[in-house]
């Protein structure tokens, strides 16, 4: 599909001015009030072969998974959720801090903690010096139970280009929730 993407604030957006159709996912409450009778708007929520998910699986999750067959899905955001794909199904995930919720976290333990994440720090050694042992402690385990997958890894979301740096062989999808989109929308109008 050539769908337009258009990103407002929800405060300023009107969204009886769009006339052409609408297909949308939302965490939005108050969004979604107003447009639940809007015909045009199309929740991408009834396209979705709900038995593949768990029923309180995220949305922006379940979006990422559609776009993706076969492989492990890592989504660097405000949280890390890391999902695998095989043969279009899904076979389970897990959810750990966001980069800077870990730093924060670390931050709130001690004001000796109160140190940024180093990205040039290498894994695989023992870290000499607390940027380095906090960056190695967070992201050495996630990292490798990622690799452990032993799939094709796809990376999206806010800090996708920083962890691309321990995952060199890993895709960088800014756009995969609209990759997934884009699926469930040629599936359902299928239908």
């Amino acid at each position: 599909m050539d769908g337009k993407r258009t990103k407002l604030s929800v405060a300023d957006f009107n969204p009886v001015t769009l006339q052409d159709d609408v297909y949308y996912v939302s965490v939005n409450a108050s969004l979604n009030e107003r447009i639940c009778d809007l015909m045009n708007w199309h929740d991408l929520r009834a396209f979705i072969d709900w038995d593949k998910y768990y029923s309180t699986m995220g949305i922006d999750r379940i979006m990422v998974c559609e776009a993706v067959d076969e492989g492990v899905i890592v989504d660097a955001g405000s949280a890390i959720t890391v999902d695998l794909m095989q043969d279009g199904l899904y076979q389970g995930g897990f959810i750990a801090l966001g980069l800077r919720a870990a730093q924060e976290a670390y931050s709130r333990l001690s004001p000796a903690l109160n140190v940024s994440f180093n990205f040039e720090v290498d894994l695989t050694i023992m870290a000499k010096n607390t940027p380095d042992a906090l960056t190695v402690g967070f992201l050495a385990p996630l990292i490798e139970k990622i690799e452990r997958l032993g799939k094709p890894i796809f990376l999206t979301g806010g800090d996708a280009h920083l962890l691309s740096r321990f995952l060199p062989e890993a895709v960088v999808r800014e756009d995969l929730i609209f990759q997934g989109m884009n699926k469930l929308i040629e599936k359902g109008v299928k239908c």
